[in-house]
């Protein structure tokens, strides 16, 4: 445990740091903010960190406005469709998050009066609030002491104490590290500078060292090696799957149905395919056609990478698919696509087109 005069060093260094520096985001309050007696969103707030969970904030902070627009509070998100709340979740990624915000806003607005908890045990227990998303609005929504930890503090953290343990197994070490350095007088704004310090300063492949407010105190810039951590695990090739989409059309309409709710991309619509496997899976098709090749769509998930073969054809008046729903093609935008999806419709013919 590092000592009590170090540690008030590092968070009054880091605090003032932040003072000067800290990033203006649009639902973070700044510490001016705070002086004026200005109080956080807990829903602009959660719902903020949701969206970062695994995105950048400039791709992110789009969405926030827009969710905002179409729903002010928790209770309008509630009362929304959840098609609706997918539909415009696309392009994010992990569709499971968006099924749990929606089922989350249900809960706060049906069960809770439309208030967010403040404590950490009640906000663990909502849908889609893991222990860090649980920390983070503690900190940034109530300004309460907790310990944050994104990967952006992983690095400062692993590079300041020189960890040595590889990712993840690091993770409970990075954690104790963390709450023992945490601020308990300015909880919010030392959750957040803490983060800002990884994005903006000790970044992954160019730190600005000699601008860092915990300079003076890093083992990693001390040795010079700070680019060497976090440690990690070596690589595993990501395996590749393969299928066949039937991109099928009728009159100016394509054939679209719902995933099943549990499994990837649960609950979004797509354009219906074979089953994915290590191996080509062209299957039947819905019905016997001349179905031209309209080529080959990549897309990368986390775990492994799909190849889709896309095969179009224009379905007969008589035929009718057992499940789904005949799509306008000019309204596409109005259901829930994910983006492996919106790579398979790109391919279609164009209107008119050979």
């Amino acid at each position: 445990m590092a000592a009590p005069t170090k540690i008030t060093a590092l968070r009054q260094a880091l605090l003032d740091w932040y003072d000067r520096e800290g990033r203006t985001l649009p639902w973070r309050l700044r510490p001016e903010d705070r002086r004026e007696g200005r109080v956080a969103d807990p829903y602009a707030v959660w719902l903020s960190e949701i969206m970062l969970q695994q995105t950048t904030v400039p791709h992110a902070t789009p969405y926030w406005f827009r969710f905002l627009e179409l729903w002010p509070t928790v209770g309008d998100l509630a009362a929304a469709p959840r098609e609706d709340v997918m539909r415009e979740w696309a392009g994010l990624g992990y569709y499971a998050r968006a099924r749990n915000l929606h089922a989350c806003a249900m809960v706060v607005a049906q069960q809770l009066n439309g208030r967010f908890p403040a404590d950490l045990p009640s906000l663990r227990a909502l849908p889609g609030i893991g222990e860090y998303t649980a920390n983070a609005i503690v900190a940034a929504a109530f300004d309460k002491p907790a310990s944050v930890v994104d990967g952006n503090v992983e690095r400062v953290l692993t590079r300041f104490y020189r960890i040595e343990t590889a990712m993840p197994k690091a993770k409970p070490e990075i954690r104790r590290l963390a709450a023992e350095l945490a601020s308990p007088d300015r909880a919010g704004d030392y959750a957040q500078a803490i983060m800002d310090l990884g994005a903006t300063i000790c970044t992954p492949r160019s730190p600005d060292c000699e601008a860092c407010p915990w300079s003076f105190a890093c083992q990693g810039r001390a040795r010079g090696d700070m680019l060497n951590y976090p440690k990690k695990l070596k690589k595993i090739a990501r395996p590749v799957r393969h299928g066949t989409a039937w991109l099928v059309r009728r009159q100016g309409q394509i054939w679209l149905r719902q995933r099943a709710d549990k499994g990837l991309l649960g609950g979004m619509m797509e354009v219906p395919s074979t089953a994915w496997g290590e191996v080509d899976m062209t299957g039947a098709p819905p019905f016997d056609a001349q179905w031209e090749d309209r080529g080959e769509i990549r897309h990368v998930f986390t775990h492994f990478e799909l190849r889709l073969s896309v095969r179009e054809a224009e379905a007969g008046p008589d035929w009718e698919p057992q499940d789904g729903i005949w799509a306008d093609d000019n309204a596409l935008q109005d259901h829930a696509l994910p983006s492996v999806m919106h790579k398979v419709v790109s391919r279609r013919k164009p209107a008119g087109g050979t």
